[in-house]
Parts: structure tokens; sequence; C-alpha cells
């Protein structure tokens, strides 16, 4: 034993060795900083339209996203006494890794030019929302892979991630700028995926024990979560919807949806689980699902009201998921579903692209007004219809888990 775990501790040192050198060989080839957040004259293939916005706001916002996805994700997988410090540890070990990767492999998609990838804030920001789909799925597998296992994980769900991404958002100009689809869906399928592909019976008993087990440090760490995720998850959702001096929609609809979401756990957990009060990781996973359902839909004309109801919804889907869905997942599917993501972040992130669809059909000029062309540029051009782009945010969906459980699968 005490071999196989010097040589496990090898392993890990010699891979993080490893990619690092790699991502600095990388960085010093290709990666320079974009005209965009630098003075002076901007080259005529760039574009630099956005120079203000990405030197000026985007520094507090990235800030905001990064605490997010390293503080509040973080805290989300430390609920499990045995594996609660070292899921922390691995958790900013992953950050750490995946956000350079992340960086790479989205220039090579979007900001590749003249054998060189130009980076800026907004790219950190990007990054992040990479990040954070790989934060998800190792809800999926956690306690059932080692630290090796988890920066293979990152390198590859960051590639695939990153190209549903770009044939999603770049290729057929869907609306997703809180990630619904991109973020939520696909890391949670992914992950779900890997974990059927790592179902191991004689385990499956002890996991569950684990699952339970969570102890009063556990709740601890829950409402510090919880807290991190209401300050700073609005921030994430509309990182990239502000424009100029527009009304930020996105961060209004998150709190709505986040506060009735909140509300409908209280109504159905004491139903389900016969407490009085629900546990604070039943407040923590209604919080995030509340906030997966509004990605899409949050910079659209959802209205206070809609986003009160899809909260609600939400709300009632992550519960209601546990005492009925993961037991299915688990017994007839054999997937562990650790944390929870397919109740927290898929369940909530398909029902987030189906209400973008609704939103995207009731879409007109005289409704939106100039924001029209923030949110739809090619309806707001005149070059899509309403209709089309409705069918195209709807085909977004089974697109995205697609690659998700094909690159899931691979990788598991």
């Amino acid at each position: 034993m005490p071999e196989h775990t010097a040589a496990s501790r090898l392993r890990l040192s010699g891979l993080c060795f490893l990619l690092q050198i790699l991502n600095i060989l990388l960085f010093a080839v290709f990666v320079r900083y974009s005209p965009e957040s630098s003075p002076g004259r901007c080259p005529p293939q760039l574009d630099c339209s956005r120079r203000n916005q990405d030197s000026g706001f985007q520094q507090p916002r990235f800030q905001d996203v990064h605490i997010q996805v390293l503080l509040s994700f973080g805290l989300l997988v430390v609920f499990l006494g045995r594996y609660g410090p070292g899921s922390a540890a691995v958790s900013i070990l992953v950050v750490a890794f995946a956000i350079q990767w992340a960086v790479l492999i989205r220039g090579f998609f979007y900001f590749f030019l003249n054998g060189k990838v130009y980076v800026g804030a907004q790219s950190m920001v990007s990054a992040d929302f990479s990040t954070a789909a790989v934060l998800i799925s190792t809800g999926a597998v956690l306690g059932r892979v080692n630290p090796v296992q988890m920066l293979l994980l990152a390198l590859l769900e960051v590639t695939v991630c990153t190209l549903n991404e770009y044939i999603l958002l770049g290729l057929m100009g869907v609306s997703d700028s809180g990630r619904s689809l991109t973020v939520h869906t696909f890391g949670a399928y992914f992950g779900l995926m890997v974990s059927r592909v790592l179902y191991q019976p004689h385990k499956d008993k002890r996991k569950r024990e684990e699952r339970q087990d969570t102890g009063q440090q556990a709740d601890v760490f829950a409402v510090v979560g919880t807290i991190y995720l209401w300050i700073f998850w609005p921030s994430f959702t509309s990182a990239t919807t502000v424009h100029d001096n527009a009304e930020n929609w996105a961060v209004l609809n998150t709190y709505f949806s986040l506060v009735a979401s909140t509300i409908a756990t209280f109504i159905l957990s004491p139903v389900l689980c016969e407490e009085s009060t629900p546990p604070m990781v039943q407040i923590q996973d209604a919080t995030l699902a509340g906030m997966a359902v509004m990605g899409m839909a949050g910079e659209m004309l959802v209205t206070p009201f809609g986003a009160l109801i899809a909260g609600f919804l939400a709300g009632l889907i992550s519960p209601l998921g546990f005492r009925f869905f993961t037991p299915i997942l688990r017994s007839r599917l054999k997937i562990q579903d650790t944390c929870g993501v397919h109740n927290t972040h898929g369940l909530p992130g398909i029902l987030g692209a189906l209400l973008g669809t609704l939103l995207t059909l009731l879409a007109t000029a005289d409704t939106y007004g100039d924001r029209l062309e923030l949110v739809f540029p090619l309806m707001a051009q005149g070059s899509r219809a309403v209709t089309d782009q409705a069918f195209i945010q709807l085909s977004a969906l089974p697109l995205t888990l697609l690659l998700a459980a094909l690159g899931g699968y691979l990788t598991g």
C-alpha cells in the first residue's frame, strides 16, 4: 500500500509538471494580448469595437465570476465527510489547469489570427465558463476518480465543451449568454456519461451511505457556498450580456428566479423528507437550479413574474429529482450521480433551454426595441426569421446532449 500511495503521488506530480510545461510552451508560441486590451492602433482583422468594454467593466465582472467558480463550486463538493477537504483541493487544481487550457482552446476557435491567439479580459471570463462546466461534471464522479483522472477529465472536457460552444454560439447563432446549455446542461450530462462508464456495482452501496452521511461540517460549507451563490452567480449569468448602458435584465431575472426556487424547496422538501426545515444542502441545490434555468432566458423578455414562475418550477424539480429520478438513474441506468448534478444542473438547464425557445418566438422589434440587436442580432438585421431562430434555439438542445454524451463516453 505505501508503494501504491507513493506511485499515485508521483503520477499526480508528474502529470501536473507535464501539463504546466505544455501550457507554458503553447502560451509562449501562440498567446499574445489582444489589441482590444491595449492602447494603440487596432489591426483591421480584429474587431476592436468592444475595446472599452473589454478594458473597463470586465475586470470587476471577471472577479465576481472567478470567485463564483473558485469558491462556490469548491464549497459545493465538500459535503462528503471522507472526501471533503481533498475534493476542495482537487477543485482548485482543476480550476488552475482548466483556465489555462480553456484560454488556449477557446483562442484557437475564436481569436486565432496570423498564427497567434489574442487574449483579453473577455477570454478569462469565457475560460471560467468552461471551467464551471468541468466542475459540474466532477460532481457526478466525486469520490470515484483520483486527481490524475480529474486532470485528464478537465483536459478532454474543456476541448469538447469549447467545440460545443463554438458550434452553438459561433456557427448557429444561438443566444445562450448565461450558459443554460453550454455550461449547465453540457457539464451535467458529460459528467453523468463519465459516471456511467465508470460504474462500479460493488461500490454503489457505500457511495449512497457517504451521500447521506454529510454531517454538521458539510452543512456549514453548504451555508457558505449558498451565500456565495446568491452574491456572485448573477454576475456569472450576466457576464456577457451588458452592452453600454442597456439595463441588465439577466441580473434581475436571476435574482427573481433564485428567490422563487428557494421558496419552492421549502414547500416541497418538508413533504418529501418529513422534516420541518429542509437540509441546507437542499437549499443550496435549489439555488443552483433556480440560476441554471435563467441561463438562456435571463437576458430575454421573460418579465419578473415569468422569472418567478421559472424559478419556482426549477425549485420543484430539484427535490423531486433527488426523490424519484436519482434512484432510477442508479438502479435502471447504472449512473452514480454523487452530487446530484442531474437535478441541479441538467434538468433545470433543459428547462431553461425550452423557456428560451418559447421566449424567442415572442421576440419582436416592438417588444425588445434596441435590445433585439443585442440578444438576437441576426433577427435584428433581418437575415433570420423569428421561427428560424426559435428552431435553432431548440435544435441546440439535442446537439448539446449528443456532444456531451459522446464526449463523456470517450472520456470515461
